[in-house]
């Protein structure tokens, strides 16, 4: 029996009750001892580690309605080659003890790992890849520094193309003898001179296969460069082996084959070099998004204006925003007025006004008026650093798509190498019988063919750019799971107010003069009610000043009643008039019918008894809104109202945008059940509110999507985020989605039609080694080009 203690941090308690309920139920488990303290929130555990291991008691933790925190760690792993690095490095990740998740992305060279802080820390996981043969370090979030690291990278791969194709060009006329009768100088035929190229490329330039081989194979995996460095090495060893029998003179006319080693290194060199350049343009959506933000900040410290960098901001600095400036964090206006353009972040290219009081959002930019404002948010907390987080996990996250490529390119390399051995044997045995060569060039053709990055390559890449040109339209997937899933929705849930409408209730019409609006703002005045705020301002706006109110009664489902300059007001609906005897002509009563079919709120105005006026409030809607549904019905996706309003009112917003089927008069906690009941009907289901009252919903959801500014509520609740309240990213989104998947699907075409094609067609003998291993090489560099299409996408 092996014994071991672990500390798990439990989230969720809240009594003495809770902590005595875990206890008891992990010391049910045979030879565990357990002890769960409430204060530290943190249970210890002594377990019997051949029976257990910290997830077995998570599970158990979990299944009492508490939960484990975890934390994540993004690191930067080098070493990689092809899909089998990066699935055998989130293999074994996702079978370590204290690790709850771990992805491993071939196509950004990154891994995101969610794991239990207190069962396992950052170095011991760095050390466990380690032990795999490859590198990695904790991301730095210096762009400027990252991107030097990937130029010089890109560099060092540059310089050993350069070396490589300088020493294997004389080879490559070697090429042309095998398959035209010519003439070569006699240096170029000398055994010697090829030797002496093909060395340095295969033991020198060429050293990274052998590394790359035998750290996989010692670790019971096999790779890319396991077929490289077998299929080189048998070349390079049997032309070694000629040239020792032409030294002892037991043969005149040596075979070798060095040219063949030598430029399937050079080939598969030149594919790796036009890979990684083809990778560093995928994060280009990442870096515009770093772009935005400010590189330094001016603050206010003992009375004096300092400049400083952006990372020394701290929480309750002043900054001081000049015109022209972005706003370095996120903070609170507490001194002057301006006017910010927040079209990064929202979409909205009106600037907005800002005052003392409001908020202002990191990276967007101050048009006018120099403002000071209290820093609230800094570092990675800031609305932009959210959404970058968002991006960045998006990006390094899988899609349920690429799991059969992932157990493909598992058990790939040891069959590929098995269909070379059995190439080899039928040729030697019953093609040409007792001929060595024939039998060794198509065993080496089998070898370098064989291309599992292509299928290592075929979802990440495309999930990375697709994700990336959504994120610069203001679109936000929270990972590649979201985007697969997005592709199948036929129905989309709309809330009505926040999502169709503008949330903000507004004057639509007036029937009545000045004097009765001033009577009837200075009455508004001193109400709370949501509709008062729009009158008062709609008063305001005519240039009228409003009256103190001498006495004020609210007169809950029916209106208020105020006097004001000893004038007696009443503003309210039918039955405050009837209550005070007032009558409503034909007229009138025409005009509240009319404004309560269009879904309009309606108000009467009475003066000393007598009915003086009519004024309509509605949240009105979106601009965007009757196009956007428009748009998705021509995408056969049915749009469905779901909302609280009584039926009329909603009837008539659905009817203004073009929506046929609504589902009115529905409390918030019954909005789930109602995307329940669309979904038993068989429908996929988007939800798309504003992110907190529609929680519940947006969870139930197929796809949750928040209509918001980027915040961190609305970024949390749900599965793609719209960056401000253009109704218009809704179909974009969906074409984002279906042109990614569509991306994806071709390249898994191509990535296993190269591979069932190129691996029978290299055995019959039909493809010379060298042209094998361009083909190999340029098939990574084909699916990763195909990727980058999503670029250009037309959303």
């Amino acid at each position: 029996m092996t014994h071991k203690t672990t500390t798990l941090d439990i989230t969720g308690m809240t009594c003495a009750a809770c902590s005595n309920r875990i206890e008891k139920k992990l010391n049910r488990l045979d030879d565990v001892s357990a002890q769960v303290n409430l204060t530290t929130e943190k249970a210890t555990i002594e377990y019997d580690a051949d029976q257990y291991d910290s997830k077995s008691f998570i599970s158990e933790i979990q299944k009492l309605g508490y939960d484990v925190r975890t934390e994540k760690q993004e690191l930067d792993i080098t070493g990689m080659t092809c899909a089998a690095c990066s699935n055998r490095i989130e293999k074994v990740l996702n079978k370590t003890e204290g690790i709850q998740h771990a992805t491993v992305n071939l196509t950004t060279e990154q891994a995101l790992v969610s794991y239990y802080p207190n069962a396992i820390n950052t170095d011991r996981i760095i050390q466990r890849i380690q032990k795999l043969g490859y590198d990695a370090e904790p991301i730095n979030n210096d762009d400027d520094q990252q991107t030097s690291r990937k130029e010089q990278e890109l560099k060092a791969k540059r310089t050993k193309l350069i070396i490589s194709a300088i020493l294997s060009a004389p080879l490559l006329l070697m090429m042309f003898v095998h398959l035209l009768p010519l003439h070569l100088p006699a240096i170029v035929m000398n055994p010697w001179f090829q030797f002496i190229l093909a060395t340095p490329v295969q033991f020198i330039i060429g050293w990274q296969f052998y590394v790359g081989a035998y750290k996989n194979l010692r670790n019971g995996s096999a790779n890319m460069d396991v077929l490289v460095a077998v299929g080189t090495s048998a070349a390079y060893f049997y032309s070694l082996y000629e040239m020792i029998q032409w030294l002892t003179h037991h043969v005149n006319e040596p075979h070798l084959y060095f040219e063949t080693s030598a430029i399937l290194i050079t080939l598969i060199l030149f594919g790796k070099y036009l890979e990684a350049r083809a990778k560093s343009q995928t994060t280009n959506a990442l870096g515009e998004l770093l772009s935005l933000q400010a590189k330094e900040a001016r603050i206010l410290r003992n009375n004096q204006e300092v400049m400083v960098a952006l990372d020394e901001v701290i929480e309750g600095d002043t900054l001081i925003i000049k015109p022209g400036e972005k706003i370095p964090v996120d903070g609170e206006v507490i001194k002057g007025s301006t006017s910010i353009d927040e079209s990064m972040l929202t979409g909205e290219s009106i600037p907005v006004e800002k005052v003392i009081g409001d908020t202002v959002i990191g990276s967007t930019l101050n048009k006018n008026g120099s403002v000071h404002v209290k820093a609230t948010k800094v570092g990675r907390d800031t609305a932009l650093s959210n959404i970058i987080k968002v991006v960045e996990e998006a990006q390094s996250s899988k899609a349920p798509i690429q799991r059969l490529a992932d157990i493909i390119s598992g058990y790939f390399v040891p069959i590929v190498v098995g269909i070379a051995i059995v190439t080899f044997i039928v040729w030697i045995v019953f093609v040409h019988t007792g001929q060595f060569e024939p039998a060794l060039l198509a065993a080496i053709s089998v070898l370098v063919i064989a291309c599992p990055c292509a299928l290592g390559l075929a979802t990440p890449t495309s999930i990375m750019v697709g994700t990336g040109r959504a994120a610069e339209n203001g679109i936000l997937f929270k990972g590649g799971e979201f985007v697969e899933r997005t592709h199948h929705i036929d129905t989309i849930v709309l809330d009505k107010t926040g999502t169709i409408t503008n949330g903000k209730p507004k004057v639509t019409d007036y029937a009545g003069d000045l004097e009765t609006l001033q009577l009837l703002a200075s009455a508004e005045k001193a109400s709370e009610h949501p509709l008062a705020e729009a009158i008062v301002t709609f008063a305001e706006d005519k240039g009228l000043s409003l009256l103190d109110n001498e006495s004020f009664n609210a007169r809950p489902g029916h209106g208020i009643e105020a006097m004001i300059n000893e004038t007696h007001v009443l503003i309210g609906n039918r039955k405050l008039m009837h209550d005070f005897d007032i009558t409503i002509d034909a007229d009138n009563e025409q005009k509240l019918a009319q404004y309560e079919r269009q879904g309009q709120t309606a108000m009467m105005i009475a003066i000393e008894q007598e009915l003086k006026g009519i004024i309509a409030v509605a949240d009105t809607v979106k601009d965007t809104a009757k196009q956007a549904v428009s748009e998705l019905q021509n995408m056969n996706i049915e749009v469905v109202m779901l909302t609280g309003d009584n039926k009329q009112t909603a009837q008539a917003i659905a009817q203004e945008v073009g929506i046929d089927r609504v589902i009115a008069e529905v409390l918030p906690e019954q909005k789930a059940e109602q995307v329940s009941l669309l979904q038993e009907e068989g429908r996929n289901v988007a939800m798309v509110g504003d992110g907190v009252n529609d929680a519940p919903a947006l969870v139930k959801a197929d796809i949750g999507i928040a209509i918001g500014t980027g915040t961190e509520v609305a970024i949390e609740a749900a599965d793609i985020t719209i960056l401000g309240g253009d109704l218009l990213l809704l179909p974009k989104a969906i074409k984002a989605s279906k042109a990614t998947i569509r991306n994806i699907r071709q390249n898994l075409f191509w990535a296993f039609g190269y591979n069932v094609a190129g691996i029978p067609i290299a055995a019959l003998g039909l493809l010379a080694p060298w042209i094998a291993g361009a083909a190999m090489a340029l098939s990574s560099v084909s699916v990763v080009t195909n990727a980058l299409r999503l670029k250009n996408m037309k959303l």
